[in-house]
This record gives C-alpha cells, sequence and structure tokens, in this order.
C-alpha cells in the first residue's frame, strides 16, 4: 500500500451514482410487466408468476425453493418443474444468486420504499433479529410442506402476492404487501429481505459459490467517506473484502449480498467493481507475487 494517504476523486454524475439501481428498476419493473401483460392486456408471453412460469409457450422457469417443497409435499415433480428449477438454478448461480432478490423479486422495491420513508423519519433500527432465523424459517416450510402435503409457503408467499394484489386488486394480498412494508418500516430496519425471508436464505446458499462477485479492487483507493455502508442492505458484507491487507481477499465472498451494484454507484473513489471470481483469484495471486 501505499505510503501516501488516498484522495478523493471528484463526484461523478447522477447517471454514474445511480445506474446500478436505475437499472435494476428497469429489471424489476420489466419482468413484473411482463407477467402483467396476459391478465391486464390478453397477450400471454409470459403465464404463471415469479414461482413457477412458462416463457414464449417454450421455456419454462421454476423456481428450486418452490421445487423443493413441491417435492417434499408430494414426492414427485413433474418434468417440466425439473426442467425448470435447473435453468433457473443454474443461471441465479452464474450470476450471483441473491440477484434474485436485488434484480427481480418485487418485494424489494417494497422494502427499498420502507427503508427510505424510515431514514427520512428518523426511526430507530428497533429490532434486529438473528440472521439465522431465515434459514430456520427456509427448513421450517420445507418440513411443513412434507407435514401438511401442500407448498406452505406460497399460501403466504408476498412476491406472489404482489403480482395478484396487482391483478385481482383489494383483498388479503394487499394485507400481506401492506404487512410486510409495516414491518420494515416500524419494526426492524432492512428486516424482512435481510432476516426472515426464506427465498433469499436459499439463494443465499446458492450465491456462496457463483463466480460473479462484487470486488473492493481497488481498496487501497478507499477514503473511509463509508458511502458504501450507508447503502449497502448488507453492510456487514463489505468489512472483509474492503478492510483486509495483504493475502485476504477483495472479492465480497458472503452469500448474503445481492449483488446490488449501489457500492458501486456511490463510491466516487472507483473501489468497487463486478468481478468474474476465477479471474479476479488470478490477479489477486499475480499482485501477493509482485509484492512479494
Amino acid at each position: 500500500m501505499s505510503a501516501h494517504p488516498p484522495v478523493r476523486q471528484s463526484p461523478r454524475g447522477f447517471w454514474h451514482r445511480h445506474r446500478w439501481l436505475i437499472l435494476r428498476r428497469l429489471s424489476q419493473f420489466t419482468i413484473l410487466g411482463l407477467f402483467l401483460l396476459g391478465p391486464w392486456f390478453d397477450i400471454w408471453w409470459v403465464k404463471g408468476n415469479l414461482a413457477s412460469s412458462h416463457w414464449f409457450d417454450s421455456i419454462p422457469l421454476s423456481d428450486p425453493y418452490i421445487t423443493l417443497q413441491s417435492f417434499s409435499a408430494s414426492g414427485f415433480v413433474a418434468h417440466t418443474a425439473l426442467l425448470g428449477s435447473a435453468i433457473v438454478f443454474v443461471g441465479y448461480w452464474l450470476i450471483g444468486g441473491r440477484v434474485y432478490c436485488s434484480w427481480v423479486c418485487p418485494v424489494n422495491v417494497i422494502t427499498d420504499v420502507a427503508y427510505w420513508c424510515r431514514e427520512r423519519l428518523h426511526i430507530p433500527p428497533g429490532w434486529r433479529p438473528a440472521r439465522s432465523l431465515r434459514l430456520w424459517l427456509l427448513g421450517m416450510t420445507v418440513i411443513a410442506s412434507a407435514l401438511t402435503g401442500s407448498i406452505v409457503w406460497e399460501l403466504v408467499n408476498p412476491v406472489t402476492m404482489v403480482q395478484r394484489a396487482l391483478v385481482f386488486g383489494m383483498g388479503m394480498s394487499w394485507a400481506i404487501v401492506f404487512a410486510v412494508f409495516m414491518f420494515d418500516l416500524i419494526v426492524s430496519r432492512r428486516g424482512w429481505c435481510g432476516h426472515l425471508c426464506p427465498v433469499g436464505a436459499f439463494y443465499g446458499l446458492l450465491a456462496t459459490s457463483s463466480p460473479v462477485r462484487v470486488s473492493a479492487t481497488e481498496r487501497e483507493a478507499c477514503t473511509d467517506c463509508g458511502d458504501c455502508f450507508d447503502v449497502c442492505p448488507e453492510p456487514h458484507v463489505i468489512t472483509p473484502a474492503l478492510r483486509g491487507t495483504g493475502r485476504e481477499t477483495r472479492l465480497i465472498l458472503s452469500g448474503d449480498c445481492t449483488n446490488c451494484g449501489r457500492c458501486i454507484d456511490v463510491c466516487d473513489d472507483r473501489v468497487f467493481t463486478i468481478a468474474w471470481k476465477p479471474r479476479a483469484k488470478r490477479r489477486e495471486g499475480k499482485r501477493q507475487v509482485d509484492v512479494e
């Protein structure tokens, strides 16, 4: 590391400080819009929902977590569901597991709005449940599916409820969506996505070995402004990569990282990038050799 302290670079414009956020919102609303084209306009490019869908009458996609519950409930899974689950499983494994949470899930928009309101109303952080709680909920929903013979999580899944609410209007679906919003607003800051949602827990397990990761590639340039920690929905994942020294990896390896890109957006020091893990590992090895 240089003997001279890093010099903070000039702030970037609006696009460069918000481009990952804007692209995420475009992704989320586009995917939701495709699902709504059929019920609203009778254009059936996509049938179903994020739990199980058929795209352009040819491509089946199924949430592996829902498929796991289905198998637990009945001991059988249709071939199309297995194929759809395999496609989704491999796809999310390649691009980062919890990319589902930040780039696809419509509930993320709701919880982000709740967080925005919470910060401006200066509401204290509130209850901080253990992050392991969502793993327990993940296991319990699979066991409950086996005991009841039904896909338990789909009875209350807020992701499915958002789509139902937009299709059918007022009802229990809106009540569940509103409950998630109020939970994040009043009870626990970023509590739903970060501590309770079993879908996020499932994709977090998948993300631990994903090859696409955020990297603090230029961590020596960090000026300790703290902007990345302020915007990150899972700020604990940043510390090992950013504060590490020597042989410690610059990659954010935690499965809790959603690859949302907000740390890349707000960092005027250009510390963070999206990296291909195998290539980044080779570069780190070469850097260590050069230092030695």
